[in-house]
This record gives structure tokens, C-alpha cells and sequence, in this order.
């Protein structure tokens, strides 16, 4: 992982010492399972736990010498151990400790996610609320379209990350899975009773089926989770990008005091965490590809997941937490120029209440296509003129008061169904 996109809490949870206590913990839920069940002498579990050893710089040099993780880390771990060590690892195959502690990882980084999460969330409601009535243009293909809420526009951001919030959960309950099952996952040297007690004990549930490994569609879920919430941080970042270009300005992320844009141009003031976290979403989509494919191995299990796996959940995690907690800065201090939002929405001299003038011609019994023509060559005529749009409908469109003028022409009639919106959301 790149350290500059690592943030506490997540980066100490995918150090190399981090995984062997995650290896420890599941070996001695096994051993205490064991016990209970009273098939390994009663206390053995307790000597285990206290004679257990964590020396990163001797498991490094027993994997040098044995070219195998799991069993470096068990002649580590007994190295101080007496006649306990002789169930240390009983009955187990490698993928009951690796892919066991592999689903306590994800779990507890499911948790500093929806944390980190819960409270992007609560910026964003908080920012949709500040602006419910705050107008500005709608834009559809890049182009002006009706006014509408800048309000609504964040509340959209908030729903598709109430989404992934949901999302995320299931992920994280789909993960929570492990296997102690031996190895091909037919409980030949180890009784299921233990794997129920051991997992019990972790805070897991045990697969319903594996074979020597949990199937690999729970984590190829759960990656495309992580990238879709990621791709949810890019649409906003992706917004507020086109609000930030100076002949928009409608809105603009920090910019701290000392900040510099460029080393050539003074003046500068560049979306940069926007772009940032587009980047980085490309990143998060691109651990999709190897997360579907992993699950693809031959017969009970072969070894070619494991290489993507070191990459994919250290890194697709760490990246989406920072994401989060990068957009959650981002969206606290966010600059709002409401002023720039009404400029912008006159600057087509009111084309954008053409449907409202449509609307209100057949409402005086023009037929919708006639209306349509109609409406279409006055706005066509507004462009290329420069002519004000409502001058010309009050010229040519005569049997229209000054009163029903002023009403298809007031911006606020688009907000009048904003609150009713907003209470689909409210109480969540």
C-alpha cells in the first residue's frame, strides 16, 4: 500500500504482525474449542496462549527456510511452548488460519469503513439541509436544463451513500464466514463441533459449505462493494469538479492558507482532492477484475488467488477508507457561491422555463406539438438574438397575462415539492 493513502486505524490492521495475532487468535479459539469438547488435555489452551510467541524477525527467518508461511508462523508461535504445542494447529490445514483470520480482518475493516462511512453521511445531510431552497441550474448533458435545488443535488449524493452504507453491511455479513474444516472441507481430521465452538468464539459463522477455502464469491462481493461505494465518492468528486471551473464557480473545495496550485502559475486554485479521489477510484474499480476471477480455482483450491489477495484487500480497503474520510473533509468545507448559482441560472435569459411556457399553453388549449414549435422557435430565435426569452414570449405570445408571465418565470415554483423529498430521508 501506498503510505500516502494510509490512515490510522486501517493501515495497523494490515501489518504483518497484525495478521500473525490474527493467526494466533484463530489457533487458540481452536485449541479452547478443542478443550471444551474434551478432546485435548483441560489448560492446554491456556499454556498455549501464555507461551505463545510473536517474533516478526523469526518468522521471517523461518519462512526463508521453509518457503511456507503458515508453517513458519507455527514454529515460531510454539517455539517457547512445552507439551501444548502438540495441539497447536491440530487437525487444521493452512486455509483454516489464513482464511479464518482473513475474515476477521475484513470484518473489523468493515467496521472502520462504516464508521468512517456514517459520518461522510452525516456531512452530507447536513450540507442538502443547509441548501434545501437554495437554487441553482440543472444541468443534462452539460447543458442548462431547470432550476432545481442545490439542496436536492447533495441529497442524491446522499442516497446512493445510504445505498452503499446498506451495501456495506451485507458485505461485511457476507464475510463473516470462516472454516475450520480441514483440507478438502469434509471434517476428515477435525469434528464440525469445533469449528462451530472455535468460530462461535471469534465472532464468526461457519460456511456453510468450503472446500479447503471459503468460496471466493464472498469476497469478490465485497470488493465490488468497496468499488461501487468508491465510484458513489467519484460522482461527487466528479460534480464538484465541473461547479469548481471558473466559468461555473458554483461551488469550490478547501483551499488551506500556504496552499499553492502551481509551480508556474500564482493564481491558481485546483480541484486537486476531487481529482485525487477520481484517481483513486479508478484503483478500487480496477481490484473488481481479480476479485471475480480468484473465484475460479481448480478443484478444492489452488494457490493462485493468494498472490491478488495480498495486494486487493490491504489495499482496496486502506484506499476506501481514505476516500471516505477525504470526502467527509471535502464536503464540510465546501464553499457554496450562492450568488454565482443565480448568475449562471440567467445566463440563457430564461430559456429554462421553456417547458413552463409550454405547459402553460396547452393548459390554454394549444395542442402539446403546437405549443412545443412554438416555444422551440422563440428560444432558437432567444439564442441566436440574444433576445430576452420572456420579452419575447410576453410579444408573441399575447393571450399570456403579466401575472401568469411573472409565474411561469419565478424559479421557486421548482422547489415547491423539495420538502416532500427530503422527508423520504428524514429519520434514517
Amino acid at each position: 500500500m501506498v503510505e500516502r493513502y494510509a490512515l490510522s486505524p486501517m493501515k495497523e490492521l494490515w501489518t504483518v504482525q497484525a495478521n500473525l495475532r490474527r493467526w494466533l487468535t484463530v489457533e487458540l479459539a481452536v485449541m479452547e474449542a478443542y478443550e471444551q469438547l474434551g478432546l485435548i488435555p483441560s489448560g492446554a489452551s491456556e499454556k498455549a496462549r501464555k507461551n505463545a510467541l510473536i517474533d516478526l524477525s523469526l518468522f521471517e527467518s523461518y519462512e526463508r527456510e521453509t518457503d511456507h508461511e503458515v508453517i513458519a508462523f507455527i514454529k515460531m508461535a510454539t517455539k517457547n511452548m512445552k507439551d501444548e504445542a502438540r495441539y497447536f494447529h491440530y487437525g487444521l490445514t493452512s486455509s483454516d488460519v489464513i482464511d479464518t483470520a482473513l475474515s476477521l480482518a475484513l470484518v473489523e475493516s468493515s467496521d472502520i469503513l462504516l464508521d468512517a462511512l456514517s459520518k461522510l453521511l452525516k456531512s452530507l445531510w447536513a450540507l442538502a439541509n443547509k441548501h434545501r431552497y437554495t437554487i441553482t441550474i440543472g444541468r443534462t448533458h452539460g447543458v442548462h436544463a431547470e432550476p432545481t435545488s442545490f439542496g436536492l443535488k447533495v441529497l442524491n449524493w446522499y442516497a446512493e451513500m445510504k445505498r452503499n452504507e446498506e451495501r456495506l453491511k451485507a458485505a461485511r455479513e457476507q464475510i463473516r464466514v470462516g472454516k475450520i474444516s480441514g483440507a478438502v472441507g469434509n471434517y476428515a481430521s477435525v469434528p464440525p463441533e469445533v469449528e462451530e465452538l472455535a468460530l462461535s468464539r471469534l465472532g464468526l459463522k461457519p460456511a456453510s459449505i468450503s472446500s479447503q477455502i471459503v468460496g471466493r464469491d464472498h469476497h469478490a462481493f465485497f470488493i465490488v462493494v468497496l468499488a461501487l461505494t468508491a465510484s458513489g465518492i467519484e460522482r461527487i468528486a466528479t460534480e464538484i469538479r465541473h461547479l469548481q471551473r471558473t466559468e461555473v464557480m458554483e461551488a469550490q473545495e478547501p483551499f488551506k492558507e500556504g496552499q499553492k496550485g502551481s509551480s508556474a502559475m500564482p493564481h491558481k486554485q485546483n480541484p486537486i482532492l476531487c481529482e485525487r479521489l477520481c484517481g483513486l477510484a479508478r484503483i478500487m474499480r480496477s481490484f473488481v477484475n481479480p476479485s471475480l476471477e480468484n473465484n475460479n480455482l481448480w478443484h478444492e483450491r489452488d494457490i493462485s488467488h493468494s498472490s491478488a489477495e495480498r495486494y486487493m484487500f490491504p489495499d482496496a480497503t486502506q484506499t476506501l477508507h481514505y476516500m471516505l474520510v477525504k470526502a467527509n473533509h471535502l464536503i464540510q468545507n465546501l464553499t457554496v457561491y450562492e450568488d454565482r448559482m443565480l448568475k449562471n441560472l440567467n445566463l440563457t435569459r430564461g430559456l429554462v422555463y421553456s417547458e413552463k411556457v409550454m405547459l402553460k399553453l396547452v393548459e390554454k388549449g394549444m395542442s402539446r406539438s403546437e405549443a412545443y414549435d412554438l416555444v422551440q422557435s422563440l428560444a432558437l430565435r432567444s439564442w441566436r438574438t440574444q433576445e430576452d426569452f420572456k420579452a419575447l414570449v410576453a410579444q408573441n405570445v399575447p393571450y399570456l397575462s403579466e401575472e401568469e408571465l411573472e409565474s411561469i418565470f419565478d424559479p421557486s415554483q421548482f422547489l415547491k415539492h423539495v420538502d416532500r423529498i427530503f422527508s423520504r430521508f428524514e429519520g434514517e
